[in-house]
Order: C-alpha cells, then structure tokens, then sequence
C-alpha cells in the first residue's frame, strides 16, 4: 500500500522539480577507466543517502526483482556521479562480456545522432532524410516495394518505415491501437544486409508502429554508407575511445560463420561499467569531459513524443515516459530492454543511470565475441525457473514488466 501510495505521489509532484534538477556537485566528474581507478563509489548506507540521496534498502529490493528474473544478471546504480550499487550472480560479472540483445540498437541510434550532426553536409534533412536512395542506400536497388521509396531515417529509428514485426506473435499499433499480425521471415545473419532490407512492410511508411529489429539495421546501414566506417568502427572512434570502454565488440562470430558487419539490431558486448558510462553520458546532454561527444538535441529528441512514431512511446531505439506510463518513474526517463533481461535507464531530472544485467547462458559465450569471459563461480542458478505468470503476481519479472518494475523501485529510492 506504502508503495501505491508513494507512486503516486512520484507521478504527481515530479513534474514540478524536472525544470531544475540538482546535481550536488556531479556536473564535472567523469569516471576514468576502469584500469585507471574507475567510478568513484560508496557502500556505507549513510553516505549513499547523505552524498548520494540513496535509499539502498529500496535498491536490494529491485536486485530481488531481477534475481527472480533471469538465471544470470546483475543490476548497477550511479546516482551524483557515483557508483553505489553493484552486484551479480550467475555468470555475470563486470568483465563480463555478454550479448546485450536489442539493448545494443540504443548504441545504433545515438551513433546516427552523432552522424547526423558530423556529417550534415552529406544528409543536410537529418531525420526527415528518404534514405532509400542511390546515395544512401545502393544496396535496395531495384525495390521490392515502391513504398520503401517514402521511408525516413526517422521513421527507420522509431520503427515506423511499415516494416513486418518479428517473432511468431508480431503486433503492430495503429495509435496505440494494437493490430495482430502474421509471422514473416525477418533477418538472417548469413545475409544480414539483404535479408534486412527485403523483410515486407506491413503497412505504409508512417502509418503504424511495430517493433522490427530490421529497421535499426537497415538505419546503420545509411551509417556505414555516409561514414564510410563499420558501425562499430565509428562507435569506438566517436564513443567508446573517449568515455574509456574497455575490452569491448559485437557478438559477430555464430556457429562457423562470422558476420562481415555488425547487427545495427543489436549484439553488442559491452563491460557492465561501461554500459553505465554510455548511460552517464547520455544523462550529461551528451558531454564528456568538456567535449559534446552525443548532440544534446538528439537525446532529447528520445526523451518525447515524436512525430516519427504517433503510435507509441517508442522514439529513436528507446521508450520514453513523457506520457508517464510508467507510473513511479520522471517524465524524462528513457530506456531500452534487451532479450534476456537486460535494460539500460536514462533519468537526467534524477542524475541517475541504472544497468540491469540479464541473460541465458548462452549470451555469455566467449566465442560469440572473441573477448575473454571471467571464469564464474556462482552455481547456484545452474537449476532456476522463473517464477509464473499468474493473475496476481507480476510473473517472472522478466521481460519488459520487470525492468519497468526496477525502474519505479530505484526512482522511488531517491530521498532528495
């Protein structure tokens, strides 16, 4: 009932404190490497709440929802630039490096920020661009539908070109109205680009919202076509490099076959610290260490409603709360979940940044990435199940309800 309670109030009032967040003194720090010293921490309860505004009783309590979650994980918390939450179990760990899943499109999309801002000559229309041109997008040519030809880069990135849903179960949405869909066959790794750019459209370009992994692809595609650089080339060069990612990839390498390019959808195996670094920057308007490395006005854009997608709150490869649908949570949040459990949040009006680990075992395959993995030692989980699905429990906290669920706890630990 406290916690009823207490949502609601979080949802009444904290509109009234995002015109002015304070940072106590969190505007200037910057964490190195992790080789180099890493986040600043803190682990004594009354110094998270004094210096850290913290309370990490409701924090052990979200760490309980992702252990009922998934049979690997973990969950992160930087709040005023410092580390005050962290903890595994299973095959997770900070070195880890596992496969993020559609966690890695956010990466996808504040990449073609960047893009769009350094390379503005080439694409002056930015977002609104119609990139199934010859000059964007040779590889389409001839179409295989005429309508393709009316897609933008914006509608691409908030998954509204019209492209076919994926999975056995795909829906589409209509204004938020849901519209059942048929099952099509969507990318195949063997041949990511083509099969990318030849999975049908449901519907015309802008005219509905289905969560489509090939759109994101087909986004980085543009990308590599403007740069003249592998996606992750041009992350690590504009990015990783800069805020200190070590020892990081894209899961390329499956079964005996190694992927030419990178899955614009997804993939990507980054350390748990520095998932929390990327977040940071993105909770700084885009600024690290005095350079602007993320145009601010992008990230906003992900943070609202957007013209590209009407239908949902899916805007840019991430969902925003500007409609509060996630009830104990700022209007500013913004986040996006990978398969497996994993979840990475955006809350600037809080200056917090939260990292949820997931995973099956086999996203935690070395070879999938060519990265060493630690060795774990944590095998009590080699037997777990989730919890189900009943009308009155939130199931298995997996999936979209439990990062949700993590979300509202951790925002609702905040005491300042």
């Amino acid at each position: 009932m406290f916690d009823l309670m207490r949502a609601k109030l979080f949802s009444t009032f904290m509109p009234l404190f995002l015109a002015a967040p304070v940072f106590l003194g969190a505007q200037d720090y910057f964490p190195p490497p992790d080789s180099k010293g890493g986040w600043r921490t803190l682990n004594d309860p009354t110094e998270i709440r004094k210096k850290a505004g913290l309370d990490i009783k409701r924090i052990e309590t979200a760490y309980k929802v992702c252990e009922r979650g998934t049979p690997n994980g973990g969950l992160l918390v930087v709040r005023h630039g410092y580390l005050v939450f962290e903890k595994y179990f299973g095959r997770a760990s900070r070195n880890a490096n596992p496969d993020m899943a559609s966690t890695g499109k956010t990466y996808t999309s504040i990449a073609c920020g960047v893009m769009l801002e350094e390379f503005k000559d080439k694409i002056p229309q930015g977002l609104d661009t119609k990139v199934f041109t010859e000059k964007f997008l040779p590889q389409t040519f001839p179409l295989d539908d005429p309508r393709k030809a009316d897609i933008s880069l914006g509608q691409l990135l908030c998954m509204t070109a019209g492209y076919w849903g994926e999975g056995q179960t795909p829906s589409g949405f209509v204004l938020g109205r849901p519209q059942p869909l048929k099952p099509v066959p969507g990318q195949n790794i063997r041949d990511l680009d083509n099969s990318s750019l030849r999975v049908p459209l449901w519907t015309d370009p802008g005219a509905g919202y289905s969560y489509s992994s090939p759109s994101p692809h087909i986004a980085s595609l543009v990308l590599r076509n403007i740069t003249g650089m592998e996606l992750q080339d041009y992350i690590r060069t504009r990015l990783a490099d800069p805020m200190g990612w070590e020892s990081w990839g894209y899961c390329l390498q499956r079964g005996d076959f190694l992927m030419p390019h990178a899955n614009g959808a997804g993939s990507i195996a980054v350390h748990a610290t520095d998932a929390l670094r990327f977040g940071y920057c993105l909770a700084k308007a885009g600024r690290w260490e005095g350079k602007q490395l993320i145009p601010q006005s992008y990230i906003k854009l992900c943070q609202q409603s957007s013209p590209y997608n009407p239908h949902s709150p899916f805007v840019l490869q991430f969902e925003n709360n500007a409609d509060g649908h996630v009830l104990a949570a700022p209007t500013d949040a913004f986040f996006k979940s990978g398969a497996g459990g994993f979840g990475l949040f955006v809350v600037p009006s809080l200056d917090l940044v939260i990292y949820k680990l997931g995973g099956k075992d086999g996203q935690y395959d070395p070879a999938m990435t060519g990265l060493p993995q630690p060795a774990f030692n944590d095998h009590s989980r080699a037997d777990w199940q989730p919890i189900p699905r009943t009308a009155f429990n939130e199931g298995s906290a997996s999936g979209d309800d439990g990062l949700r669920r993590v979300l509202e706890l951790i925002s609702c630990a905040v005491i300042d």
